[in-house]
């Protein structure tokens, strides 16, 4: 949230945190409540609803931040229900201060504030309640967050009077929910705009800021280098001038069962010390790859027991875009890895609420990627196992990758042959022929340049004697 506020909640200023019911507010401003207290701040929690703070706390029990011990001392919950319906807004005004004051509060959270306006007569009322309790809470240094339904509108009173406003989303999408934030007022501060999805677990609210926007440039410098990774896999290094260099993308594409995984896989076989390795998929589980690994001949396993290896694994179930990103970037920063294989970037274009974003997401995802000197190998599926075209995995996003091979099976004299061609290496000379694939004990390996034949790349070739 840090990062979409660009640095966090200033000091002294107010917030309006707006959602329909069970968008998250209450969560949201109590993580936020206890994050303070972390920092040496004290907070004073105002309620204007009619439901006992019992209930509320055994709602919040349930959650990893909230910290019962905290309660009475350096975090007070204090209901102003009967004050409002009783007195009016000026003697809440006046109660809020004496114990802002009372309790050395230096974050105010004002839950209810559709309550407060439904007691004001006139807009001016509103307005006066919100500056009077803004003007004390300035005074003293605290910050104020107004929690509220989302019946306030962009025109609402109370949006001129705040300085942010920050919107909380529950929204159906097809089959799915999909929790969405927006930042529609940041006054005195950037912020980033547009709508960022977020989650609710057992540890709270988690933003994802959107990634294109987080990172619409590397977060490092982008300095290119002449040296090169080795791909591991025996003879393909020569055939696209020397190695993977540092650095680039290459995308491996082709149809189920063509060898895009054990391509991935003996690359990752050359992870050192000096080169930490990750694989980040979504189809098969650690324990499998590792299996299948060894029948190849590749020790994946001693690699992650050695810690030069990690393994990431995510189910194709419902994820989110923008997480994957995030926990994929953490992974890389946490582990300085340097060989990095994902294995199915269609886990990712599953994960899009919105598709037409994928292209700018993996701009952003590859462009960190390369500034962080990261060597990428990726696979992307074809649908079609045979057919009389070839399609480039995705649109736009051939554009960006630096190298690109097809693998795939072609039918040769009622034979089914595995086959290997790169069609792109970026700013180096390379072989444009079509080399026969071998899997054997020591992984993925090139064989010879298969004989003289047409329609390869559509899986059914035509040879010369034919």
């Amino acid at each position: 949230m840090d990062k979409i506020l660009e640095g966090g909640l200033i000091e002294g200023a107010s917030y309006i945190v707006q959602g329909e019911p069970g968008a998250g507010k209450t969560i949201f401003a109590n993580q936020i409540s206890f994050a303070s207290l972390a920092a040496g701040r004290r907070v004073l929690y105002v309620t204007l609803l009619a439901e006992t703070h019992d209930r509320l706390f055994q709602a919040l029990g349930t959650l990893d931040f909230f910290d019962r011990s905290k309660l009475g001392t350096e975090i007070a919950y204090v209901s102003v229900f009967q004050t409002l319906r009783d007195e009016g807004l000026s003697a809440v005004v006046s109660l809020l201060r004496r114990e802002t004051a009372r309790h050395k509060a230096t974050l105010l959270v004002f839950d209810g504030l559709l309550n407060a306006r439904d007691r004001a007569v006139t807009d001016i009322d509103i307005k006066t309640f919100v500056a009077e309790l803004q003007g004390q809470a300035a005074f003293v240094g605290c910050t104020v967050l107004f929690l509220a339904s989302s019946r306030l509108t962009d025109e609402s009173p109370e949006h001129t009077m705040v300085d942010g406003v920050i919107e909380l989303r529950d929204e159906t999408v097809g089959v799915r929910t999909v929790r969405r934030l927006q930042v529609k007022k940041s006054r005195g501060t950037g912020a980033l705009d547009g709508f960022h999805q977020y989650e609710i677990t057992k540890a709270g609210i988690s933003v994802y800021p959107r990634l294109e926007r987080l990172l619409r440039h590397p977060s490092v410098e982008d300095l290119p280098s002449n040296d090169f990774t080795s791909s591991g896999v025996e003879g393909l290094d020569e055939v696209i001038g020397g190695g993977l260099r540092e650095g680039s993308v290459t995308l491996a594409f082709g149809p189920a069962g063509s060898g895009k995984t054990t391509l991935g896989l003996t690359f990752l076989n050359g992870a050192s010390e000096k080169e930490p390795a990750l694989h980040f998929g979504f189809y098969e589980t650690p324990a499998r790859l590792k299996f299948k690994a060894k029948a190849i001949g590749l020790d994946l396993e001693g690699l992650e027991a050695s810690g030069v290896l990690d393994f990431h694994w995510q189910p194709m179930t419902e994820n989110l875009l923008d997480k994957l990103g995030d926990r994929l970037l953490d992974a890389v920063a946490r582990r300085n890895v340097k060989r990095l294989f994902i294995d199915g970037m269609g886990g990712f274009v599953r994960a899009a609420v919105h598709p037409a974003r994928l292209v700018e997401f993996f701009a952003a995802l590859t462009n960190e990627l390369r500034a962080r000197n990261v060597t990428t190998v990726a696979s992307w599926e074809m649908h079609n196992l045979f057919g009389p075209t070839v399609s480039a995995p995705g649109h736009e996003i051939s554009s960006m990758l630096d190298n690109l091979i097809l693998v795939r099976q072609v039918e040769i004299r009622s034979e089914i042959k595995r086959v290997l061609s790169v069609l792109k290496v970026r700013d180096c000379a390379y072989q444009s022929l079509l080399y026969e694939i071998d899997i054997g004990r020591q992984g993925l390996q090139l064989g010879q340049p298969l004989e003289p034949a047409s329609g390869v790349a559509t899986g059914v070739a035509t040879t010369e004697h034919s």
